[in-house]
This record gives C-alpha cells, structure tokens and sequence, in this order.
C-alpha cells in the first residue's frame, strides 16, 4: 500500500477537519475584532447625538443592538477572508502543503472545505440580509428620528444663549461650580399663553429641580422685572412697566425635554429597511408609473400633430388646419360646417433650411395671417416643450428611485456573495504567502476590502446617479476580485 493511497484515503475525514478546526480560533477573533472597531465607529459617530440629552441607557443599548445588523453583514465576508489566510498560511508555513501535493493531492481538495462553508453561510448572510436587515434598519432609523427629534436637556452655560426652553432665553455671565449659583443673570420671556413679553434681570439666582415631576424652579436674587404691557412690544405706543424685587421665583415646565418614543409602522419605509420582493414590486409600478406618463405624452403629441387648427379667424373668414405631409394622402371624411370654407396647408415634419422657424405658409396671402398662424404654432411648441421637461423631471425621478431600489435588490446578494470570493481568493493566497503570523495576513485583508468596500460604495453611487446599471455598481467589484481569485488559484494549482 503506497503512501499516496494512505494520504487519499486519510484526507477526506481528518483532514479537512483539521483545516476547518484551524479556521475557529482565526475566525472568531478577527469577527470580534471587527465588530470590536465598527461598533467604535458607530459610537463615535453618534456620540453627540447620544450623550448629554437625558436618554434611558435601554434605549441606547436597544439603538446599539440593532445597528449591529449591518456590522454583521459587514464583518463576516472580510473575516472569511482573513481566517482564510491565516489558516491556510499556517497549513502552508509547516509544510504540510508541500506534504500532501508530494503524494499528488490536488489543491482543490485542500480548499474545498472552506469553499462549501463560504457557501452555507453566503445563503444564512444572504437570508440575513433580506428578512433580518431591513426590520433592524427600519427600527434603528425610526428609534433614531426619536432621539434627534428629542429637545436638548437644561445645560447653561456662562455667556452663551440659552433656548431649550419654549418661551424663554437664559442668559448667564458666571456659573460657581462648587455652590451652582448663578450670578448677573438675564431671562428674556416671550409673550404667548396671555403673559406679556419681559426681561427679568437678577444680580444671582439658583436653580431647583424636580426630576420626579419633570419641573424645575428658578430663584432670582435682586433684581428687576422689564414687562411691556401690549403682547408686541415693538410699537411706539408700548408701554412699559418695571418692577424691583428681592426675591423672583419661576417654575419651569420639563416634560418637552424628556425622551418619547413614536410608532415605528408610523413612518415610511425606505430601501434599505424594505425585502427584496417589495422593492422589486415598487420598481415595477414605479416602471409602469413611466410607461404610462410616456403614452399619455406621445399620445398627445400625436393627436396635436394630426389635429392642430388655428383657433383663431383669419381676417378672410378662413378656417386653417395644418396636418403633416405624412398624412396628406389620406382622405378626410370629417363633416365640414355650412358656409365654412376649409382649406388645407400642408406643413414639412422638418423646417426649410432656410429658416427653421417657419413652415410652409405660402397658401396664405396677407402677412398678418401668416404672422397670426405662425404665432399661434410658437404657443403650441413652447407647451409641448413645457410639457416634455416636466415629462423629463417625471421620468428622471421615477428612474433614480428604481435605480436605488435595484441597487438594494443587488446588494442582498453581491455582499454575501463576497464570502465565497474571499474563500476562493484568501485559500490560495494563504498557501502562497506561506506565513501564518497575523500581522501580514492583516495587511492583506485590509487591502483586499479597502478595495471592495471602495468599489461597492462608489458603484452604489454611480447607480443612483445613473451613470452606471445597478447590476454593474454592485457587481463589478465581486467580478474583479472574481478574476484576482481565479488568477491566483491557477498559480497554485500549476505551481510546482
């Protein structure tokens, strides 16, 4: 029995285990990692918009978990590729590659098993991202709207304006830290709900609140009330009236600064939070929404073009109806009115070279008439001009929502489609690296989806802009690393 034969038989079972075992570690790391520095991103990101306003910290736990949605389908095609590497690196690092190709194993049998498993977890990432993705990025959106729309919590600060409070501007020169006292401190009040506008002026002044019944209670310390009697206060007429005081007190109403939460099915859903089978729904209505908007304009053209009259009397007391020449064999069996004389003039589809202004009016004897029905004909073109920009916009905006539609219809399966192109292209570069230290493998995966990742953003914007089809923005990317990986393969498996 040859050592080939026992290497044969051997690699099917324990083998392609031990290559899949080597994955694990490598795999569970770098997938940690990348959540690790993506969950950073969204942090610091969305750090102003989370920190000082007073949110329950369930709501931004609640936030955080379902944005992790999208950093899954992000994470796991570059941590393919990355476990890729590095497992195969070390498979190929200790000369166990050499091994098996001595006995005359083919390459492919080394790579199969993580070929197979890129495309058991291409169909979960692809599932994923219809069914599981657009719930999690509609609830993340609208939880989102909720916080931003949320009012700032009381925060003053010395010098600065303050408005977070409906009616009211707090103005405050100096702020002691270690007591919070409040010293010169001016308050403009608006004039609404019956009270008059005023400006009260206190040399100091202290703030209470009340987070139990969300209020809060402003004292003043010797100062003065500036209150203009008539709502306006911009008249001549105002009149005005100041009162001096030891102590002012003001309570303030909180409620408009705390969090509320809004119905997510309230709000319309956008492409990224809608399945594959609604946005192929809505671009066909939006395709046919097109096709009738065409229709409706040609038939009209045509109708204008067969049956433009002037709607006008010629001083003659002629009626003037002007066909194009493509029609002028036919026979018209309209019904003519009595005592009416109709005569026809025949009108070039294209203008003379001469003048592309004019048409064939030469039946007309008096130039009045001529400048009469020549008039009227620039009327009807300037409508049917006004009328095919106003389709253009129509048409324009209708394919720019299609093309973001299709855009997301590609993306559910371009992006986990990259877990098998990773597969393909990390086993072969690993066994050709032959290193396993992790630190070469990194560059090289970030390098790789720098390049995917650049690739798939840019086509994704050329296809809303239309400059390129939806297919070709999301796929040319996964075609180029398609040729990269068969390139590289080819090196491996005629490499000696």
């Amino acid at each position: 029995m040859s050592l080939s034969f026992l290497i044969q038989s051997f690699l099917p079972g324990s083998i392609e285990r031990d290559l899949l075992k080597r994955h694990i570690a490598p795999f569970i790391f770098c997938f940690c990692t990348i959540m690790f520095l993506l969950l950073m991103q969204f942090l610091i990101q969305y750090m102003d918009h989370l920190v000082g306003k007073g949110i329950p910290l369930m709501v931004i736990l609640e936030l955080i978990v379902v944005n992790l949605a999208y950093m899954v389908v992000l994470a796991v095609p570059m941590t393919i590729l990355a476990a890729s590497l590095i497992a195969y690196g070390r498979f190929a690092e200790q000369n166990e590659f050499t091994a098996l190709r001595a006995a005359g194993v083919h390459p492919f049998r080394i790579m199969r098993p993580v070929i197979l498993i890129s495309v058991l977890i291409t169909t979960f990432l692809a599932w994923f991202s219809n069914e599981v993705l657009p719930e999690a990025n509609y609830k993340a959106r609208a939880l989102f709207i909720d916080i931003r729309m949320k009012k700032p919590g009381f925060d003053l600060q010395e010098g600065t304006f303050y408005e977070g409070i409906d009616g009211y501007t707090f103005l405050v020169r100096r702020i002691s830290q270690e007591t919070d006292s409040l010293y010169d401190v001016t308050l403009f009040q608006n004039a609404q709900q019956g009270r008059d506008r005023a400006v009260i002026k206190a040399k100091r002044g202290r703030l209470e609140s009340d987070e139990r019944h969300l209020s809060m209670t402003l004292f003043l310390y010797d100062g003065s009330v500036l209150r203009y009697l008539n709502a306006s206060g911009r008249s001549s007429s105002s009149l005005v009236e100041e009162t001096l005081f030891d102590s002012y007190r003001i309570s303030f109403d909180l409620s408009d600064l705390s969090f509320s939460r809004t119905n997510p099915e309230s709000r319309r859903r956008d492409g990224r939070s809608m399945r594959a089978q609604a946005m192929l729904a809505a671009a066909d209505s939006l395709r046919m929404e097109m096709n009738d908007l065409t229709s409706r304009f040609n038939q009209t053209l045509w109708e204008h073009s067969l049956s433009f009259k002037a709607d006008t009397t010629i001083d003659t007391g002629e009626e003037i109806e002007f066909i194009p020449l493509s029609s002028k064999d036919d026979s018209s069996t309209e019904s003519k009115p009595p005592n009416v004389s109709l005569q026809r003039i025949q009108i070039d589809t294209v203008p003379p070279k001469k003048d592309p202004a004019l048409y064939s009016l030469t039946a007309l004897s008096s130039l009045h008439d001529q400048k009469k029905i020549t008039s009227e004909s620039l009327i009807r073109v300037r409508e049917h001009m006004v009328r095919s920009e106003e389709l253009k916009n129509n048409l324009r905006w209708r394919q720019e929502r299609v093309a973001r539609f299709m855009v997301e219809v590609h993306k559910k399966v371009s992006i986990p489609f990259g877990c098998i192109l990773f597969a393909l292209l990390g086993a072969p570069l690993g066994l050709l690296v032959r290193k396993g230290n992790m630190g070469i493998h990194t560059l090289i995966s970030t390098g790789l989806f720098t390049y995917y990742w650049i690739g798939i953003i840019q086509g994704e914007k050329l296809a809303d802009r239309l400059f390129i089809s939806p297919f070709m923005g999301m796929w040319f990317t996964n075609i180029t690393m398609l040729v990269a990986a068969l390139v590289v393969m080819f090196i491996v498996f005629t490499r000696r």
